[in-house]
């Protein structure tokens, strides 16, 4: 049987700005966001059956149809009828390296690697952006997560501007295994806390994506400054989510205390990453971290920033 394996990056954002509340029930955001060498493999393999197989090796993510691979396979069958009864099933294998439930696009990465996979085994012959269309249907983050590297995400997150990136940047991340935040929890709290700061009305946001655009996040990115860039590093639900979960507030302050160039949580978190020069100095951070925080809780690792999303593994 043919079969397709398949890299899908983790994302981290290095700035995430909650503007305003939408009319179809969604946020309108400016996010810079970033594909890091963190990844799973996902493996589309063709079957004798009509059927949409999920198989993982960790046991928090169903195998069933709330998984998004699952979501993503069953919407490309939709989308293109009569192409399983003509040429197979398919079985999905995630091997997970992502953290679950961490604020770094570990599902929507899944979900983008099974739009590519489906989109080769299948021959169906599609672009970058239709695959794109289809992932946003799905999730905001899943467009994001087919073309990865750096980029600016407005919109609900799906409208992406791509931006030059910084190679060989390095980080660590690190998250406690037991933490978990609702992302629908976040923003129902950071909408109540703040829902009158948000700008009214669609020519607001557009003013507010200029100012970004030409401001410090986006500069520092754009000149490929590791340094500038960690200053400005910033994310709107930290103010509702570390004070509710104070062990991921702890691990950030203990994470910028070792050192490196920005400390910042990714999404609506739990998980936190710092900046660093070089792979060694980021495994010199990690290896500071499990020092000062010594528990089988907390998972960490070390990365570094990729020009991609999902990408044919070999």
């Amino acid at each position: 049987m043919r079969f397709y394996s398949l890299l899908a990056a983790a994302k981290i954002n290095l700035y995430l700005e909650i503007v305003g509340s939408r009319p179809d029930g969604f946020h309108e955001l400016i996010m810079v966001m970033q594909s890091v060498s963190l990844c799973d493999r996902v493996t589309v393999r063709s079957i004798g059956i009509d059927e949409i197989r999920v198989r993982c090796d960790h046991p928090l993510v169903p195998a069933d149809e709330t998984n998004l691979a699952y979501r993503a396979a069953a919407l490309v069958v939709e989308q293109f009828p009569g192409v399983m009864a003509k040429l197979g099933g398919v079985e999905i294998t995630i091997e997970k390296q992502i953290p679950v439930g961490a604020g770094l696009a570990g599902g929507s990465s899944n979900a983008a690697a099974v739009l590519v996979g489906l989109d080769l085994l299948w021959n169906l012959g599609l672009t970058q952006s239709e695959l794109q269309e289809l992932g946003a249907v799905l999730g905001s983050d899943i467009p994001f997560c087919v073309s990865g590297g750096t980029a600016i995400a407005t919109g609900r997150g799906e409208q992406l501007d791509p931006l030059p990136g910084i190679d060989d940047l390095h980080l660590v991340l690190a998250k406690y295994e037991s933490e978990f935040v609702s992302t629908p929890w976040a923003y129902k709290t950071y909408q109540a806390q703040y829902g009158t700061t948000y700008l009214a009305d669609a020519q607001s946001w557009q003013e507010r994506q200029s100012q970004v655009r030409s401001g410090e996040i986006v500069t520092a990115v754009s000149h490929r400054n590791p340094k500038e860039l960690g200053q400005h590093l910033y994310n709107d639900f930290e103010k509702v989510v570390l004070p509710a979960h104070p062990k991921t507030a702890a691990l950030k302050t203990a994470m910028a205390d070792l050192g490196g160039m920005g400390t910042l949580m990714s999404g609506s978190g739990p998980s936190v990453f710092t900046l660093a020069e070089s792979e060694a100095a980021a495994e010199a951070l990690a290896t500071k971290l499990r020092a000062a925080l010594p528990d089988s809780d907390l998972g960490v690792w070390t990365a570094r920033f990729v020009s991609g999303g999902v990408q044919l593994d070999g």
